[in-house]
């Protein structure tokens, strides 16, 4: 009698089929603040305004002190992406003195 290998308990593993679970943590580099080069973004969600500032080489709670500061200071609301600071509104200019202040650098 064959064995169906879709019926439901199937072993895969006999079957030469493997089951593997990818590691999937963001491994990034943790640099200062003045070896950065961050660049600017700017998109349109849902007709409204958004300033993304990438890529930031911190630590989870450095890049979330560094978002607090700027929500703060700009009195709008920000989220972190991975590696990214996306802020509502167009606020590029205001976003780049704040962090020059706290000793980021831009690219170009």
């Amino acid at each position: 009698m064959k064995q169906n290998i879709f019926e439901r308990g199937a072993k895969f593993e006999s079957d030469g089929w493997e089951i593997t679970k990818e590691d999937k943590s963001i491994t990034k580099e943790i640099k200062p603040k003045k070896s950065h080069q961050l660049v600017f973004l700017y998109e349109k969600r849902r007709g409204k305004p958004v300033t993304i500032v990438k890529p930031f080489f911190l630590e989870k709670k450095e890049l979330q002190a560094t978002l607090k500061h700027l929500k703060k200071k700009l009195a709008v609301g920000g989220t972190i992406f991975e590696n990214t600071i996306e802020i509502q509104g167009d606020k590029k200019e205001q976003i780049k003195q704040i962090l020059l202040s706290l000793d980021f650098r831009f690219k170009g």
